[in-house]
């Protein structure tokens, strides 16, 4: 069962179907995708991104959630742990924490409030602190996000092609 968690302004909740066409409009923003993938999600790529959110929470207890306005219930974006098995040397020994958010959300501080909130639930559902993320080296914001989230970088290696900062939280 996924975990809810609420702060001043958000609701971090489980993706239900209804949540599909905002899922799929993000991931189709180029100004969402350019450091992830570097290019826009189709539905169909959506749409599986979309099933292994709520797989990860079946299968594992923990996963990416569904970031909303609590006061509105409007979509911002999708963040969380996700164990990914990712084909990436050096391979991930913790989980890894990612997020994303629509342009409508970029820049008002809501990942910094989401993702201390997961980290805050991460810590102690998992028992450890030292998650990791991979981030494009181009991606100011989020490489500044993850700063002020506790992590360091620990190395750069190639990743289906492009180079990611490897970070983790000690």
């Amino acid at each position: 069962m996924t975990a809810v968690l609420e702060t001043e302004r958000l609701r971090l909740r489980g993706h239900e179907l209804r949540d599909f066409d905002n899922s799929a409009a993000m991931w189709a923003e180029e100004n969402v995708t350019r450091f992830i993938g570097g290019k826009p999600s189709s539905r169909e790529d959506s749409w599986r991104r979309f099933q292994t959110y709520v797989g990860h929470w079946a299968l594992l207890g923990h996963g990416f959630w569904l970031i909303e306005e609590k006061a509105s219930g409007r979509f911002l974006g999708e963040g969380g742990f996700g164990t990914f098995k990712r084909e990436i040397e050096p391979k991930f020994e913790a989980p890894e924490q990612g997020w994303a958010f629509a342009p409508h959300a970029q820049g008002q501080g809501y990942a910094h409030e989401a993702m201390a909130a997961a980290l805050a639930w991460g810590e102690t559902h998992f028992k450890r602190r030292d998650f990791v993320c991979m981030i494009a080296p181009e991606n100011g914001p989020s490489l500044k996000l993850a700063d002020k989230l506790g992590y360091r970088e620990y190395a750069r290696a190639p990743y289906r092609d492009e180079l990611s900062v490897l970070l983790r939280r000690a």
